[in-house]
């Protein structure tokens, strides 16, 4: 087995926003050389997060987005705000989690016809959002 590994960073431009990054993640694949495996998308931040969706029509971003407003409202009493006043944003990152694994086959990531890959920004606008490309094949 071979392991390749690239990073990339994102600037924001929103508290919350969701980033397609789906094309230089298939460039990180293709550089890999990685015929059949499996691709690990990971950011190491924890007020944004890894999603897989739709981009087809762009409400659906609007949409995911306005539902984890409602479900994780800011400035609800969450105890940690106390800290840095972004505790929304940490549980809205836990609930999509930090990262999505894709199976790779022919070089290609195995993504459904509708399907895109994006990080999804909590707390800002940002600079230098990372995002960790991984393969294994």
């Amino acid at each position: 087995m071979a392991c390749y590994r690239e990073e990339f960073s994102i600037t924001t431009r929103s508290h919350d926003e969701l980033v397609d990054v789906t094309e230089r993640v298939r460039r990180v694949v293709e550089r890999s050389g990685a015929r059949d495996g499996l691709c690990s998308i990971y950011t190491p931040h924890a007020t944004a997060a890894i999603a897989i969706n739709e981009n087809a029509d762009p409400n659906v971003c609007t949409d995911v987005l306005e539902a984890l407003r409602k479900m994780v409202p800011d400035h609800a009493g969450w105890l940690h705000d106390r800290v840095d006043d972004n505790a929304a944003a940490h549980i809205k990152a836990t609930v999509l989690g930090p990262s999505q694994s894709v199976p790779i086959a022919g070089g290609k990531l195995m993504l459904g016809s509708w399907q895109n890959i994006f990080l999804c920004e909590f707390d800002g606008p940002r600079d230098g959002r990372r995002v960790v490309v991984s393969t294994l094949f």
